[in-house]
């Protein structure tokens, strides 16, 4: 196959690509993410909260390039918090990226970089444009896994470091039986 193609399964998001890459994010890998840090201390390490495949048909940092996608949530919580991706924001803040959602229920959280937060509903066939200078994190609010497609510049980088240090702004919580967004420091 050459390796400037790939084969996209559009029922559920699959990829097929010489090029294909993949990452598995565990939950021990996720420390400082979830507010409820005693839960998460007694939860097994070793469980899987979300996998990306990507491919890269050109390399990465050219200028001009778009990469594509696909991220899996799996559905769980860490206390009432419920699974996510770490989040991130662009290296080269003014790229925009795209998420199409293939199966399940969740959240995006966004915040720009005026500090301001909103969130928008995930479910099959919603498509969702994230612009420049956006942090964005997915969560999965349902019981089943949450899939969705991306499409990123292959220069936009991925800067999680000021996720980490500033937080994200934002949380959602079960509440009820139903998913709640609050704030950071809410209860």
């Amino acid at each position: 196959m050459d390796p400037t193609f790939a084969i996209v399964n559009w029922a559920d998001g699959s990829l097929d690509s010489p090029k294909l890459r993949s990452s598995t994010k565990k939950l021990g890998q996720l420390k400082g993410i979830f507010r409820d840090e005693d839960s998460w201390q007694r939860m097994d390490h070793e469980t899987v909260v979300y996998r990306v495949w990507w491919w890269e048909p050109v390399t990465p940092g050219t200028e001009g390039g778009l990469f594509w996608g696909t991220t899996e949530i799996l559905p769980g919580r860490v206390g009432q918090e419920y699974f996510m991706t770490h989040g991130h924001q662009h290296a080269v803040l003014d790229r925009a990226e795209f998420y199409g959602t293939v199966a399940g229920k969740g959240m995006l959280i966004l915040r720009d970089e005026n500090s301001r937060n909103r969130h928008e509903e995930m479910s099959p066939g919603s498509l969702h444009y994230i612009a420049g200078k956006t942090a964005h994190r997915v969560v999965n609010t349902g019981d089943t896994p949450l899939r969705f497609v991306a499409c990123w510049p292959s220069d936009a980088g991925h800067d999680y470091a000021t996720i980490a240090e500033n937080g994200f702004g934002m949380r959602v919580m079960e509440n009820h039986g139903k998913p709640s967004v609050m704030g950071d420091g809410e209860v």
